[in-house]
């Protein structure tokens, strides 16, 4: 097995074309180097310099091929070695990030790229769109790395989280409904709607804030579509089958036919975290939690 000693070694001398001054650049003794060069072309079994004491050293055929590529192995080497090192440190690596179709449209998911490829530009990222208690499973099995989620009161073992935004509600609707006349709305004013909301088989949710809605309006209040992400939702609003309350940052989801209004007596906000597994190992996710902390 070749040593990168020998491949350095070999291509000092093939480059000086002479045994001293390619010592001199080693700053080793040049019957070290001799030694060294005659143990290659035996493991190699064939001559690469030609030695002649009446002449210059010159490359012999074998030894002007296996230059070029002894000169590629060692760049490889040392790029070997660069990433090494920036992995370690968390300047390299990969960083698997999940998130909710709302952590996009806020702007929180750019947000954090943008900020972390300013001070990481080789660590690579990969996005990958996902429902809250989908992350919390990706999360544990490594699928992801972090993830922007809806927060909860609880999160599974050996998972925490972070909040990174807070924001109020609005109400998303067709153009022509109704209540799309008013510039602003009351609680009151959302008795009897069909709601549409994300709502997965579990306890907390956006089935709290409807719960909410419905306190401070005084009504029950009525969870008619349940879907899988915002966006869905808001296409059902904008066709007419109920209205949406969603996070103030879905606005920015533009689509014909579709309104917004803001809840004038709603003081309920929801939040986005930062999810992470409790002991990461890798030190460019550590870097990218750290760069957002």
């Amino acid at each position: 097995m070749l040593e990168t000693r020998q491949l350095r070694y070999f291509t000092a001398v093939a480059e000086e074309l002479h045994f001293a001054r390619a010592a001199d650049r080693l700053n080793v003794a040049q019957s070290a180097l001799s030694v060294q060069i005659q143990r290659l072309e035996r493991e190699l079994g064939v001559r690469l310099l030609n030695r002649n004491k009446r002449q210059p050293v010159s490359l012999t055929d074998a030894g002007q091929l296996f230059h070029a590529e002894a000169v590629a192995a060692l760049r490889h080497v040392e790029r070997a070695d660069q990433v090494g090192r920036l992995a370690a440190s968390g300047l390299a690596g990969i960083v698997r990030l999940g998130f909710v179709a709302s952590g996009a449209t806020s702007g929180v998911l750019s947000g954090m790229l943008r900020n972390f490829r300013q001070s990481h530009p080789d660590v690579r990222i990969s996005v990958i769109p996902m429902q809250t208690p989908r992350q919390f499973e990706a999360l544990d099995t490594g699928e992801i790395d972090v993830g922007i989620v809806r927060p909860r009161r609880r999160y599974p073992a050996g998972i925490v989280a972070k909040v990174v935004q807070t924001e109020h509600l609005m109400v998303a609707m067709s153009d022509v409904h109704p209540l799309a006349t008013r510039r602003k709305l009351t609680a009151r004013d959302l008795e009897g709607q069909s709601f549409i909301s994300p709502q997965f088989d579990e306890e907390e949710g956006f089935g709290e804030v409807l719960e909410a809605l419905g306190t401070a309006g005084g009504f029950e209040a009525c969870l008619d579509y349940r879907v899988q992400d915002f966006i869905s939702g808001l296409s059902l609003a904008c066709a007419g089958y109920g209205v949406a309350v969603v996070p103030e940052s879905m606005s920015n989801f533009k689509q014909p036919g579709l309104c917004y209004r803001p809840i004038a007596d709603f003081e309920f906000s929801v939040h986005l975290a930062l999810a992470t597994r409790r002991r990461e190992l890798s030190p460019a996710v550590r870097a990218f939690v750290k760069a957002l902390s």
